[in-house]
């Protein structure tokens, strides 16, 4: 028999840690190589997690509710193995040295200096000084494990100088997470809401967003009268020949992905020592639930019809509300087009969505006043696209001839315009 490490797994692009939601086996149970064993939510997607073995369910490492970096261990499997494949592994740890602190110097140490929040949380209330744990997660890192086992065991620091460690993890701690916000006074009536996984990671990734990418923004008004009149004119038919609705939605996916083929600095991202402009134009939506939102991704658009596009919009949001969306469905994003406009919004300022350098408001089309070529005043249908924009990617002036090239398409959609 041999005792397996189950790892936290990679489940999107740009993906360094996820929170375990739910453990779907106990210890004992038997699982197949491939049988989902946990349910884990990054600030990407929510996904179920395989077995890579087929085995017994040992130990199960990470909790519930816990955070854990890409590559630390989640659980242990005892799986079946010949003699001949045990026998190296027992010399192996026969021959090997005691763990010393030579030893342990020996050891991949790359990310002894990475601190989880939690990490960070645990060992500054208890006066824990971090560079003197042994971390046992991937590449030395400290887990929230390693500082509760220290915690229990009555090992911690004593009272004598708490302050100089809580100090010393905030130096050591990147700059969005050296300020915590601390707990309001609660009043009789106020009701205290647990803070689920999902919203801690989306939390962690609108957080990042704004502490990382240096925002602007502006706005463009754009006269829809034509491109509504035409919709509203088919959709019924529409809906009636291909079972699913024409949103006015895919109209405006539609018209920025034909002007990001036109600008491709705009389907861009931040590199750090470099800008990466991407061949796909894969378009990201936003999806919301009640409590959650999501942002899966149409890949592609640029290729597809609007009528392709409002059946991948029907078929993303109805995965989203019915627990269904996959890692893949969230990957690769390029774009952000956000519908605001579905909840009234009529002008708002959109956090990028990381690490992308752009996102795209969609507001309310509403009926106003408006001044004609001629002089003369009609009542028009408006929206107004608010676009928000990574500094360090794009200048004001290619996103405003972008924002003026979805005008441009926008404006001349009429009857003529084939949704096919």
């Amino acid at each position: 028999m041999a005792i397996e490490q189950m790892a936290m797994p990679q489940l999107g692009e740009s993906v360094t840690e996820g929170t375990i939601s739910k453990w779907l086996v106990s210890p004992g149970d038997q699982v197949n190589k491939y049988d989902p064993i946990a349910e884990v939510m990054t600030d990407k997607v929510n996904a179920e997690v395989p077995s890579s073995f087929t085995g017994t369910i040992r130990e199960l490492v990470g909790e519930e509710s816990q955070t854990l970096a890409v590559g630390e261990i989640i659980c242990k499997i005892e799986t079946e193995e010949t003699e001949t494949e045990a026998a190296p592994k027992r010399e192996e740890e026969q021959n090997s040295p005691s763990d010393t602190d030579a030893n342990r110097q020996g050891k991949d140490q790359s990310n002894k200096a990475r601190y989880s929040p939690a990490v960070l949380r645990l060992a500054g209330e208890h006066g824990i000084q971090l560079e003197e744990v042994e971390g046992t997660g991937a590449g030395g890192r400290i887990t929230r494990k390693d500082i509760q086992k220290i915690i229990d065991s009555g090992m911690k620091q004593k009272s004598e100088a708490p302050a100089p460690a809580a100090v010393q993890t905030t130096q050591q701690a990147p700059k969005q997470q050296q300020k915590q916000a601390p707990a309001p006074a609660l009043s009789a009536g106020d009701i205290e809401i647990p803070v689920t996984s999902v919203r801690k990671a989306i939390a962690a990734n609108m957080h990042k967003s704004k502490t990382e990418i240096p925002h602007a923004w502006t706005m463009m008004e754009v006269d829809v009268t034509n491109m509504t009149a035409y919709r509203n004119s088919i959709k019924d038919s529409f809906k009636q020949k291909e079972g699913f609705n024409l949103t006015f939605f895919a109209f405006f996916v539609k018209a920025a992905a034909q002007a990001l083929k036109e600008f491709p600095q705009m389907n861009s991202m931040w590199a750090g020592d470099k800008i990466v402009q991407k061949k796909d134009i894969n378009i990201s939506i936003a999806v919301a639930t009640e409590d959650s939102l999501f942002v899966p991704v149409i890949k592609h658009a640029d290729e597809k019809t609007i009528k392709g596009i409002a059946r991948e919009i029907t078929d993303l949001a109805k995965k989203v509300r019915n627990g269904k969306l996959t890692a893949e469905d969230m990957q690769g994003g390029t774009f952000t087009v956000n519908n605001t406009g579905s909840f009234g919004s009529v002008q708002s300022m959109g956090i990028i969505n990381h690490p992308q350098a752009a996102i795209l408001q969609v507001e309310s089309i509403v009926k106003r006043p408006v001044v004609m070529n001629n002089g003369m005043i009609a009542v028009r249908d408006m929206v107004n696209l608010c676009l928000s924009l990574d500094h360090r990617v794009l200048d004001g002036l290619v996103c405003g001839r972008f924002l003026g090239r979805v005008k441009e398409i926008l404006e001349n959609i009429d009857e003529h315009t084939s949704v096919y």
